[in-house]
């Protein structure tokens, strides 16, 4: 992990997940099966993986994806960016409401704010449901986005492919199998819908922040 001082339609659609209703097995009742893959929800995450521990983030140990973090000089996270190869993954996860999912009010509000920054974005059905494609102007050039939501339990998760990523989910490759296996843990107190949930750098990190350390690794992240 490299860290410096410096933010559709349903939980996936619920389509290639376990589903929602019970099972009957024998005439009785059985709780739902764990999700066939996640984001999981800390509650229905399946043991026996190493994971990097955020806070509200859980990260699955990938080979070869590094794990970027933006943290303050407290430990607090501002940004999580995976990067394998040409491709990057950034990730965001916020507070939700019980009853609905925030995913579809969010994407087309960050296709608003992308048409009056001149870009236009078009929705694609994707592995969780419906997506934003965009070319933005950056400093180095027209850049391709790919807007990723899942809808959790009380929480969503956003993820931005760049690069060879954005344009041919195939080439994803251990970027989805983070975000496939990421954990969140939203915990029990009340948020305003939206706020994002809180990030911070494990213990050995953020010690190594407060001495004045710019950027360090960290075992196991890559």
């Amino acid at each position: 992990m490299i860290f410096s001082r410096k933010r559709a339609a349903g939980r996936h659609a619920r389509d290639e997940r376990a589903t929602d209703a019970l099972q009957t097995v024998d005439g009785a009742e059985s709780a739902p099966a764990a999700p066939a893959r996640g984001p999981y929800d800390v509650s229905e995450a399946p043991d026996g993986v190493q994971r990097l521990d955020l806070g509200s983030l859980q990260i699955p140990a990938i080979p070869e994806v590094e794990v970027r973090v933006q943290a303050d000089p407290q430990g607090v996270i501002q940004q999580v960016v995976l990067v394998h190869g040409p491709s990057a993954l950034q990730l965001g996860v916020f507070a939700a409401p019980r009853s609905e999912g925030i995913w579809e009010e969010v994407r087309e509000e960050i296709r608003k704010s992308l048409f009056n920054d001149g870009a236009a974005a078009q929705e694609v059905v994707g592995e969780y449901g419906t997506e934003l494609h965009a070319r933005v102007r950056t400093e180095d050039g027209l850049t391709d986005l790919r807007f990723v939501g899942v809808d959790g339990p009380r929480w969503m998760v956003r993820a931005v492919y760049q690069g060879a990523a954005a344009t041919d989910p195939d080439a994803a490759g251990p970027l989805a199998d983070c975000l496939n296996g990421l954990v969140v843990d939203r915990g029990q107190e009340a948020k305003p819908v939206r706020e994002p949930l809180p990030l911070r750098l494990p213990r050995e990190a953020a010690d190594q922040v407060e001495a004045g350390a710019e950027t360090a690794p960290a075992p196991g992240t890559r």
